[in-house]
């Protein structure tokens, strides 16, 4: 089977429990009709690693775009060009913007939509992101996908100049997306949707060793973001992506505490993270798939920089699965129908967590650290738990503690699912 496009690592440039009870009891006050002007469009953003046979997000985007008559625009310029893929000839090989359209086209018409093709855009073809006849092609769609690879290609072909205007194509598709169609991406396909500040790199120890700077670094440990944005469709927070399998989430406080932003999502692989009203100040969102998403919120945080190194106190972690919903304008989560507060009970220690971030320096390192950390407190009677980076000089510890209010939610008896509100504070060792 030919690789489709999966950001690789080194590639991306990518309430109290009464309150939560209480939402529960009265669920249409919890999704009362958003204040302001309504913005019929929808996001559908993906973590990466979308499975082709994930029929759940795949059927969300195309039911989105009309269903049986869902016409899908796939846009891939992330991906390398034609003329840089040395397996371009090669169909069970190549992965470049043309053939990675392509496959994606296939899969939305398997699962489903009356036709899907592919958007000549890449860089081979940038003049065609002002085509008259590319953006005559976007606005007979009912739909848009956004394919992974280099976000920043995205920046390249279809943002102009220094100040970002939209080009044709992206200014056709945005209008589509205020005139009721989705747009859905996944990896680098999310990262786009972002408004200012932009991730364009970084891993997570050398970005609270040596925080971020704007530009997009040959280094692809060093912590860049892009100050004008991607996109803008989202705005109520920054986005992250492929967040626990490579351990992103202290690259993603480290990087909205230097640009203060008050939250981030953290979207896992073949999850996305479904957002109505977007660009609204009441964006609604809502999770589908088999990981979740992280709200990462820095409302209440501090950092501070001392000649000891970074840390942050008081930033909240609240994880968001399968049918959970969210209201940005006031930060309020709403587990799923059917998932019940879960009463700890195991009184054993927390196991000990020496790589909570997943470092690719550790051969023996595990994916999703720092959730395991964060649902193995939930699930016991201590209330606070320790873990630490696997580096050193300096290493960072990271605090995780059950304040006042927070609560864990599962449709299982013990496995915590659903997190809300649980503190972090990291600070170095």
């Amino acid at each position: 089977m030919r690789a489709h496009p999966v950001s690789a690592r080194r590639v991306i440039l990518a309430g109290s429990t009464a309150l939560v009870l209480g939402l529960l009891a009265s669920t249409p006050a919890a999704q009362a009709t958003p204040v302001g002007p309504r913005h019929p469009g929808s996001l559908v953003l993906v973590g990466g690693g979308l499975k082709d046979d994930n029929r759940q997000v795949y059927g969300e985007i195309i039911k989105r775009a009309g269903g049986l008559k869902a016409r899908i625009g796939v846009i891939t310029a992330a991906s390398v060009p034609e003329s840089q893929d040395p397996d371009a000839d090669d169909p069970e090989r190549c992965s470049n913007s043309a053939c990675n359209g392509n496959h994606y086209a296939s899969l939305f018409k398997k699962h489903g939509a009356a036709d899907a093709q592919w958007v000549p855009i890449d860089l081979d073809h940038i003049a065609n992101a002002d085509s008259d006849s590319v953006v005559a092609q976007v606005n007979a769609m009912t739909g848009f996908f956004f394919g992974g690879g280099d976000q920043y290609r995205y920046v390249t072909t279809l943002l102009n100049g220094d100040r970002h205007a939209d080009s044709k194509v992206l200014a056709a598709i945005r209008a589509k997306l205020a005139q009721g169609a989705v747009v859905a991406g996944s990896s680098a396909g999310a990262q786009i949707a972002s408004g200012p500040d932009m991730v364009s790199g970084g891993e997570s120890y050398e970005a609270l060793r040596d925080g971020s700077s704007p530009g997009y670094f040959d280094d692809a440990t060093r912590l860049g973001y892009v100050p004008r944005g991607g996109f803008g469709f989202l705005r109520s927070g920054l986005i992250d992506t492929h967040t626990g399998a490579y351990g992103r989430e202290g690259r993603a406080l480290r990087l909205a505490g230097d640009t203060h932003h008050d939250r981030v999502y953290a979207l896992e692989e073949n999850t996305a993270l479904v957002v109505d009203d977007p660009g609204s100040a009441d964006e609604r969102l809502s999770v589908l798939g088999p990981n979740g998403v992280a709200v990462l919120d820095l409302r209440h945080a501090h950092t501070r920089t001392t000649t000891a190194g970074w840390s942050l106190r008081n930033a909240h972690y609240t994880y968001l699965t399968n049918g959970d919903r969210y209201a940005a304008r006031t930060g309020t989560p709403l587990p799923a129908p059917g998932k019940k507060l879960l009463i700890p009970r195991d009184t054993t220690p927390v196991p000990a967590n020496s790589d909570v971030f997943h470092s690719p320096a550790n051969p023996d390192g595990r994916p999703y650290a720092f959730r395991t950390t964060a649902r193995e407190l939930a699930a016991r009677l201590q209330t606070r738990a320790t873990a630490t980076t696997y580096e050193t000089q300096p290493g960072f510890t990271v605090t995780f503690t059950e304040p006042r209010g927070f609560t864990a939610w599962s449709d299982t008896a013990d496995n915590p699912q659903t997190l809300i509100g649980l503190r972090i504070d990291i600070a170095p060792k």
